[in-house]
Parts: structure tokens; C-alpha cells; sequence
């Protein structure tokens, strides 16, 4: 039986986390077009990020999804075309406006969101209850940037 060493299994997670992120951005391409077929998806990032948030000024929404404010404000006002949008003059600055989700709007993200939750359930249907607790419990840890409990650094 092999032992694996720190450097293969650090290879090892390596690789599981790229496979996650490929995964994800399948998924995320997916559900954009599960959103609306007729737009890119980082619509459906801003979609998602004014169920999550309300309503905001575009430069808000562009800050807050990463992408610059041409784009974002284009991709506003195709999705108001579509009906999914609204926008209002804001209430402090009348040349500044105010963008959130129609109700079909949020109707599409909701219905979205939850085909998201069964494909992720089918995944893990199957897993006990300690397993998925134990993959959040470590994810958490990994993306905080948490060090195991040695504090050991790689090659130390």
C-alpha cells in the first residue's frame, strides 16, 4: 500500500478543486441559461445578486459582481427590455437611478435557484449526514485560509 506523501496529496486536493471549480462554472452556465436563454450569464449574476441584496444603483451591482460598469449597465438594460428589470430615479439623486427585479424577475431566480438546490441534492443524496458537515466544516476552513491544527506551513 502506498503512503501518499504531503506534496501528492497536496496535488491531489489540487486537482478536486479544480474538477469543483469546472463543476461550478458548468453549473453556473447552466443555470444562467435555465434563467433566461436569451442572455450571457453574467445576467444571472446580477440576478442572483439583486434576489440576494434588493435593489441598488448599477454601480453598486457592478462592484458588487466584479464586472465594469459598461457592461453591467448594458446587460441592466437588456434584461428591462425583457421585463426583468425595473429601475426608479433614486430618492436622494434624481439623475441616479435605482434597478431591481420585475416580479418575473425574481420568479425566474427563484425557480433558478431552486434547480440549483436539486442538482446539488442528487449529488449528495446519498452522503451521511456527518460527511456533508465534515465538507463544509473543511471548505469553511479552506477558504478562510485557516491553517490545520499544527500550524504547519507546506514543506515544514
Amino acid at each position: 500500500m502506498h503512503v501518499q506523501t504531503r506534496r501528492e496529496l497536496e496535488l491531489a486536493l489540487g486537482e478536486q478543486i479544480n474538477a469543483l471549480l469546472s463543476a461550478g462554472r458548468a453549473l453556473s452556465e447552466r443555470s444562467a441559461a435555465h434563467f433566461h436563454a436569451g442572455l450571457q450569464p453574467a445576467a444571472f449574476h446580477i440576478a442572483r445578486w439583486l434576489y440576494a441584496f434588493g435593489p441598488a444603483r448599477p454601480s453598486a451591482i457592478a462592484e458588487a459582481v466584479g464586472m465594469d460598469r459598461s457592461s453591467t449597465s448594458t446587460l441592466i438594460g437588456r434584461m428591462r427590455s425583457l421585463g426583468l428589470l425595473d429601475s426608479s430615479p433614486a430618492s436622494d439623486d434624481r439623475r441616479s437611478v435605482i434597478v431591481g427585479l420585475t416580479e418575473e424577475g425574481r420568479q425566474r431566480v427563484a425557480a433558478t435557484l431552486e434547480e440549483r438546490g436539486r442538482e446539488f441534492q442528487a449529488r449528495t443524496e446519498n452522503w451521511p449526514d456527518e460527511d456533508l458537515a465534515r465538507l463544509a466544516d473543511l471548505l469553511g476552513r479552506l477558504t478562510k485560509g485557516e491553517r490545520g491544527s499544527a500550524g504547519r506551513r507546506p514543506g515544514g
